[in-house]
């Protein structure tokens, strides 16, 4: 795990944004005496009187392993401790120095709060959301119906200028082979293998592209060069093959992902629905 091999607080502060957000917040919150009906809850440090919660050190872990599973070796758990205890110190002294009061700052802790607060009521809203086999079964089909069921194998001369495709293609009338003037004139990445793309499906390329590999047949090269942002093509068929749908099995947690991602999407626009938005921009 690289990160712990770094300085005491070298890891960038902004790694997870909560545990910016509770040392700010208590620095403020120090002089108020805990509530009698709630316990203080377990520090794993107190630095100047003001202490660092078990929870906060949980949260800032988690944010660092990014999801893994990970147990951490005393050293590890030291080295992130020293990283709170320095953001307390730097966060304690900006206090002082009235920094929480600039435009930036100010701004800076109103999105992290947002974020962390727009978190929270997602994952509020997403339990018991789970999806029912049902909807997996209609998000799998709605999926295979508009996915692309051909791949194309193709190649392509890929030039700076239409003047030069031009003369590409001139080559290619004159008995000149595909491959070869791949491998002598394209500026493409695919040009050492005769630019050879392989297989793919028209929705991975851009558009002009697409629309002319899906025009061509087997065995034809455009007559015409084909403009994309890159520059200009001259692009050969090889070959079509029908793509064979992933079975439902492979891509249940996937379709997992898109049907809670639709729900929370749906849940969004009906609060927005429901309120009152004057846009400034």
């Amino acid at each position: 795990m690289s990160q712990f091999s770094r300085a005491p607080w070298t890891v960038a502060f902004t790694v997870i944004a909560i545990a910016g957000l509770a040392a700010c917040g208590k620095i403020q919150q120090a002089a108020a005496p805990p509530a009698a009906e709630k316990p203080a809850p377990a520090a794993v440090a107190i630095v100047n009187g003001t202490p660092i919660s078990r929870s906060e050190f949980d949260i800032y872990v988690k944010g660092l392993l990014q999801g893994k599973q990970q147990e951490l070796t005393a050293d590890q758990k030291n080295q992130v401790l020293d990283e709170l205890i320095s953001m307390q110190l730097l966060a304690a002294q900006a206090d002082k120095d009235g920094l929480d009061k600039t435009p930036d700052t100010e701004a800076q802790l109103a999105v992290l709060r947002l974020r962390v607060m727009a978190d929270a009521e997602s994952q509020k809203f997403l339990k018991g959301q789970d999806p029912t086999d049902a909807e997996l079964h209609a998000e799998y089909d709605s999926a295979i119906a508009s996915m692309d069921k051909t791949e194309y194998h193709a190649r392509h001369i890929l030039v700076s200028s239409k003047e030069q495709a031009d003369q590409e293609i001139k080559k290619l009338k004159g008995g000149a082979k595909f491959e070869d003037l791949a491998k002598a004139d394209s500026i493409d990445g695919s040009k050492t293998n005769g630019g050879d793309l392989g297989w793919f499906t028209l929705a991975r390329m851009v558009k002009p592209f697409a629309d002319a590999v899906k025009a061509l047949k087997k065995g034809e090269y455009t007559q015409q060069p084909v403009q994309t942002q890159f520059g200009w093509h001259v692009i050969k068929l090889e070959d079509t093959r029908e793509v064979t749908p992933p079975p439902f099995d492979q891509v249940k947690s996937q379709l997992t992902n898109a049907v809670i991602r639709k729900k929370l999407q749906a849940y969004v626009a009906d609060l927005k629905k429901n309120a009152t938005i004057e846009r400034k921009l």
